[in-house]
Formats: C-alpha cells, sequence, structure tokens
C-alpha cells in the first residue's frame, strides 16, 4: 500500500497501491490500483464503482520517466501527487507539496460536512506523512475550493 484515504462520517477507507504486472514489473500505463476495504462490511475488499472511480477517488496518471509518474485524483485536480522510486530503499512512494513542504504521504483524511452524494461539503482535507526535509511525522490541513 502506498497510501489510504479515510473521511467522515464513514468508516470505510479508500486502499491506494502499486499496480504491478504479471511479470511483477509496475504496470507504466495504470501504475495505482485502488480499492474499498470496507470496514462497515466486515472488511470485505471492494473494488470502487464506475462513479467512484471516475468522479470521485479515481487516479489519473502521467508517465514522466521509468520511476516517477505524475498522479491526480480525478475530483480534486488542484493536487498534483508525484510516484516516485526513491534511491534510498528502490521503493516507490507517493509524494505532495503543500505549504512549501515536500511530504511523503502516507494518508489523507477527508472532513464532510453535508452536501450530497454528487456535490459533497468537503470542509478540509489532512495530509499526513513524512517531511522529506526533516524525515518527521507531519501533517498539513488544505481547505478544498
Amino acid at each position: 500500500m502506498l497510501f489510504y484515504i479515510q473521511r467522515d462520517p464513514n468508516t470505510n477507507t479508500a486502499i491506494y497501491a502499486l499496480n504491478y504486472q504479471e511479470n511483477g514489473k509496475i504496470n507504466k500505463s495504470n501504475p495505482i490500483k485502488s480499492y474499498w476495504i470496507r470496514y462497515a462490511e466486515k472488511g470485505e475488499k471492494k473494488d470502487f464503482s464506475y462513479v467512484q472511480r471516475k468522479f470521485a477517488y479515481g487516479i489519473e496518471s502521467k508517465t514522466v520517466n521509468d520511476d516517477e509518474f505524475e498522479l491526480q485524483f480525478v475530483s480534486y485536480k488542484k493536487l498534483p501527487l508525484t510516484l516516485k522510486k526513491l534511491d534510498s530503499d528502490q521503493k516507490y512512494h507517493v509524494f505532495v507539496n503543500l505549504n512549501q513542504k515536500k511530504i511523503q504521504v502516507e494518508k489523507i483524511f477527508v472532513r464532510i460536512e453535508g452536501g450530497s452524494f454528487w456535490l459533497p461539503n468537503v470542509k478540509y482535507a489532512e495530509v499526513t506523512g513524512i517531511d522529506a526535509s526533516s524525515n518527521k511525522a507531519i501533517t498539513e490541513r488544505i481547505v478544498l475550493k
């Protein structure tokens, strides 16, 4: 798993992981595999629905080079992410730049207050991870507009 998203008032968790091909290499045309862990339904693993994938929780990707990809959520394109293989551990990690800080993303929490299925009232999102410059845990809040 690369990172996950949790939101309220729902306990289900969106998981984002590397998408490998049968040969064990990352799928360059679709490097991220995403799905639900449905804690409200006994922890069942379930793929995103078409609507969730295309309009809410899906991720679009663009190849930068063999070991780096630009990512963005289909529902919020103002938060560019980078999937990159690090020399230090030879593993892929997801990064975001927030408030002049580069963060290795571990989780995102989305606060929703009302709204509707098609237009939820998202108050804010909190990105939690590791500050790339200090290697310390960090949480940064962003107000989504």
